[in-house]
């Protein structure tokens, strides 16, 4: 009977999790490490790694062939991608490169790399392709497990929009199951973390996964009140853009006990001005900038 208690408490406590407030802070790698080298692949998320980053911040799509694959837009963006011959892709044309329409088959044959982003001159160019969901776990916990050896956490951000369903991607329930598909099979669920501008989603999320904890992604003016309506609930994060922000807002964030963790820090002064606003951490492109003023893991990683 005893023993019976105790796995209910347990049993309990995961599934409550999700929206408990966690006082950590924490630096996020943004996409990996965007200003670092190519934007959600896997060499990416393995320097933010190195970098001491606590969370792993990333974007996932789906392919035709329902595969969870990682890419900010749902489209070969002509920015960043080369296409299957090595060429440039216009920008008119960019949206004909629907990820949604393709099989992952065809999508890896992308070189997502080679080009470069010019808002980041510092990026690595390095010839590779869009990753699997799956395939970037395996990579993480691989180095994790013989290099870095920190478990840290997983930021996935669900690219919905009510104009893109059943065009760049499934409807909000299917994508949200195709993903809960894949961390549930890789991952505890406790180092994961669903963020969405989309609030359909994370009232998805908080209804049918309640032992995931949630990220309210905010970029409009609206007030912490107006956005938590809508949403219906409070969740473990509210992640709005950097300027949005002051002192004021944070301390009523806490007294409401969610986790401020704003997007995309860059700028070294405003790192430091943040966190001494009282943050819980900040999502950057830079996560070797946060590492010099100490917020990151004191990782001591020989360079190969």
């Amino acid at each position: 009977m005893i023993k019976y208690i105790v796995l209910l408490l347990v049993a309990t406590s995961i599934t409550s999790f999700a929206q408990v407030y966690m006082p950590k802070f924490e630096v996020q790698g943004h996409r990996g490490a965007r200003g670092l080298k190519p934007e959600n692949t896997i060499p990416a998320f393995i320097i933010a790694l190195d970098s001491g980053v606590m969370t792993l911040e990333m974007d996932v799509v789906i392919t035709k062939d329902k595969q969870v694959v990682l890419s900010h837009e749902p489209f070969m963006s002509a920015s960043i991608c080369l296409d299957t011959a090595g060429h440039p892709i216009a920008e008119k044309d960019e949206k004909k490169y629907n990820i949604y329409e393709m099989l992952y088959s065809d999508v890896s044959k992308y070189d997502c790399g080679s080009k470069g982003n010019e808002k980041f001159p510092q990026q690595e160019k390095i010839a590779v392709s869009k990753p699997l969901l799956r395939d970037v776990i395996i990579a993480a916990e691989s180095h994790i497990k013989t290099t870095t050896q920190y478990e840290v956490d997983y930021n996935i951000e669900i690219k919905s929009t009510p104009d893109g369903d059943k065009k760049y991607h499934p409807g909000v329930e299917e994508y949200s199951d195709l993903v809960y598909k894949i961390i549930n099979e890789y991952l505890p669920l406790e180092r994961v973390v669903i963020q969405s501008f989309d609030f359909r989603v994370l009232k998805y999320w908080h209804k049918k996964y309640p032992g995931v904890r949630l990220a309210a992604l905010v970029e409009n003016i609206k007030s912490i009140d107006a956005n938590l309506r809508d949403l219906g609930f409070n969740p473990s994060i509210y992640s709005p853009y950097y300027k949005l922000l002051s002192k004021d807002k944070v301390n009523t964030l806490h007294k409401k006990k969610i986790r401020v963790i704003p997007w995309t820090v860059n700028d070294e002064k405003e790192m430091i001005s943040l966190k001494g606003m009282g943050v819980d951490g900040f999502i950057t492109d830079y996560p070797d900038r946060a590492r010099k003023y100490k917020m990151t893991l004191n990782m001591n990683v020989q360079k190969k």
